[in-house]
């Protein structure tokens, strides 16, 4: 289906539950995500590179104890804004507590996100979700760059209400510490 096309049957604003259906809808594994100011981005499906960074970083954190329920793939959160809401889904979640079932969770609760760069999310993982993380209140920020040492990014929340960089390091390097040591 062309652009045109799909742009004729596009509602003139986008919702959350529009982007929700069509999250559900979509056969292909996209993601659909609208920033707090409606502005709607369709992420590909991740790759198996993707898939695995997540699943090493999953892992590293069940592993050192933080429950199964309060670290999630994939959640959307609701990104507050000044002129409304938008949604977005993070690679991986951790949460203080469980976060309530909902398709949109409020960010009230979330410790961290970490986001995967793929190809094309480049600026929007490391400038626009940046300031919209920082925006919501989210304590941490991580991002992995898909580069030869799969480097982390440790973005946390200063009092300015901005992220500042606190540490950069390669995947594996990470991996060998303890989550203790990286998140409050």
């Amino acid at each position: 289906m062309s652009a045109e096309a799909v742009g004729m049957h596009m509602p003139a604003v986008v919702t959350l539950d529009d982007v929700a259906a069509m999250n559900a809808a979509d056969p292909n594994g996209h993601r659909y995500e609208t920033s707090p100011e409606g502005v709607l981005s369709v992420m590909p499906p991740p790759d198996s590179e993707h898939a695995m960074i997540a699943s090493r970083l999953f892992a590293w954190l069940i592993m050192a104890g933080w429950p199964a329920d309060q670290v999630l793939q994939a959640a959307g959160v609701r990104i507050s804004g000044p002129n409304g809401a938008g949604g977005r889904i993070p690679d991986l979640t951790v949460w203080r507590k469980p976060p309530v079932r909902s398709v949109w969770a409020a960010v009230i609760d979330v410790v961290l996100v970490v986001e995967i760069v793929s190809p094309g999310s480049e600026a929007m993982d490391s400038v626009t979700k940046v300031r919209e993380y920082a925006s919501a209140g989210i304590p941490q920020y991580w991002v992995v760059d898909r580069d030869g040492a799969q480097t982390v990014t440790l973005h946390r929340l200063a009092g300015t209400g901005a992220y500042e960089e606190r540490a950069r390091m390669p995947l594996a390097w990470l991996l060998q510490t303890a989550p203790v040591d990286h998140l409050d």
